[in-house]
């Protein structure tokens, strides 16, 4: 084993957590070094994830339009998918993100290093190269952001050509004509609502009582209803009990809580059941590192029980979100460097999920809130009665602010909607700010826009919406 040079701050993985903590600590003056084992950067977010989706959900967003072109006044003769140049663009979004983060390394002199990297003993960061070569480096502090990975049901192995994972699923050539989707969460619902819209007969099926199970009641419930209206088939309460594989596809029994069995037969299986933490082979027994089911535990500046050593992104058992990791790499890095910085407030986390109708949510729902003993009221308001909606023709879902009776506090905002992704900022930033119902009432909103759905929201709220 040969010995590199020491840092003040390793950093194991590039992901959205991994580089924008390499960054701060660059500009905090830190001298960085960053292990990545994939020959690029930008981790599962940029490669296999957030990126590359959302670039195929766009094509399925414009696919659709199309489809209803004529009632705006834009008629097509011929609107059909080209999976080629579909999958020719996710590529170029992803190439062009991933060397955008090569650049941003090179900019802030960070040094990059490729190779599998684990905790070598304190203070130290052991890298097998591609060739296999090991070599340790010295950092004075070490960051753990090596992300998950797609988790599978007991016996249910991916195998990634009949049982696919979310990352498999990206390379996809041709559209199946049946899509079984096990596990209706944020990855589930987008792939389900691609690929319906790209012409799969696509089904839908999740363990629990229903889909976009930490979302708002409401929420799921609206999710549900639109996607049975664009020929989505959705069991909850339905549990997977058996999956045969066969030349034709794939069958699958299953069996909802009233104990009815159900078969569903498809060509692929879309296997979206969460994820698992990547922290096999990385050191973290022989270091002592305290962890639980798999996952690192910390404190809130993201230090682990081992001093100099700190974990951020999907290896913790928060929120498996990029601009999460993003966050906690900012704390931790700032926390290293002796800065002031602030803990995160893991109840103002944005969620976005890109499925059509859109949905964006960030504080308590309105079950958490009652839990926790809140006096509730709460305030709704459709895109129906929404101008800009109507003009885009996507009047579908809702804005929904929960907020606290005696102080007006906001407690909570659910989007589902047109443009919810976008929408949801203006409500983590009016939480920040520890806003009020009526204060959001105050704010002047443009018209006609999206934005005045919360308007009227928190008009609901006051007990006097305009619109309705």
């Amino acid at each position: 084993m040969t010995n590199g040079k020491t840092y003040d701050l390793g950093i194991i993985g590039s992901g959205p957590g991994g580089y924008v903590a390499a960054i701060r600590a660059a500009q905090l003056g830190l001298s960085v070094l960053v292990v990545e084992k994939e020959p690029r950067l930008g981790g599962v977010c940029t490669l296999w994830g957030c990126i590359p989706t959302k670039a195929l959900l766009h094509t399925a967003d414009l696919l659709e339009e199309a489809r209803h072109g004529a009632e705006v006044g834009v008629a097509v003769r011929e609107v059909r998918l080209d999976m080629p140049a579909a999958i020719k663009h996710k590529e170029k979004i992803v190439r062009q993100s991933t060397n955008g983060i090569t650049y941003l390394m090179k900019k802030n002199r960070v040094d990059v290093v490729n190779g599998f990297g684990r905790l070598a003993g304190p203070g130290r960061i052991s890298v097998a190269g591609p060739d296999g070569a090991e070599t340790a480096y010295a950092a004075k502090n070490i960051i753990v952001a090596t992300g998950s990975s797609p988790r599978s049901l007991p016996g249910m192995d991916i195998d990634d050509k009949l049982i696919l994972s979310s990352t498999s699923m990206l390379e996809l050539t041709e559209v199946p004509k049946s899509l079984l989707v096990i596990g209706c969460g944020a990855v589930g619902v987008e792939f389900a609502s691609m690929y319906a819209r790209f012409g799969s007969k696509v089904t839908l099926v999740e363990f629990l009582p229903r889909i976009v199970p930490v979302e708002d009641e409401e929420i799921s419930r609206e999710l549900a209803a639109a996607f049975k209206r664009q020929g989505v088939a959705v069991y909850p309460d339905t549990r997977v009990e058996r999956l045969t594989r066969s030349e034709g596809g794939v069958e699958v029994l299953a069996r909802s809580t009233n104990d009815k069995t159900e078969t569903f037969r498809a060509e692929k299986v879309l296997m979206a059941v969460g994820r698992k933490p990547l922290t096999d082979g990385i050191g973290l027994e022989a270091m002592g590192i305290a962890t639980e089911k798999g996952y690192l535990k910390v404190d809130a500046y993201m230090q682990t029980n081992v001093p100099g050593i700190y974990a951020i992104g999907d290896v913790l058992p928060t929120q498996a979100l990029a601009h999460l990791a993003s966050a906690e790499g900012v704390v931790a890095v700032e926390r290293i460097a002796g800065k002031e910085t602030r803990p995160i407030n893991y109840d103002q986390v944005p969620g976005c999920t890109y499925c059509s109708p859109e949905i964006g949510s960030i504080g308590l729902t309105e079950a958490k809130a009652r839990e926790r003993g809140y006096d509730v009221v709460v305030g709704k308001f459709p895109f129906s009665a929404i101008g800009k909606a109507r003009i885009l023709n996507q009047a579908a879902g809702f804005v929904k602010i929960v907020a606290e009776k005696k102080y007006d506090e906001v407690l909570g905002v659910h989007i589902v909607g047109p443009a919810a992704t976008e929408l949801i900022a203006e409500a983590g930033a009016a939480m920040k700010l520890e806003a009020t119902s009526e204060e959001l009432v105050r704010t002047i909103h443009a018209h006609p826009t999206l934005s005045e759905a919360i308007h009227e929201a928190a008009e609901a709220v006051q007990g006097h919406a305009i619109h309705i």
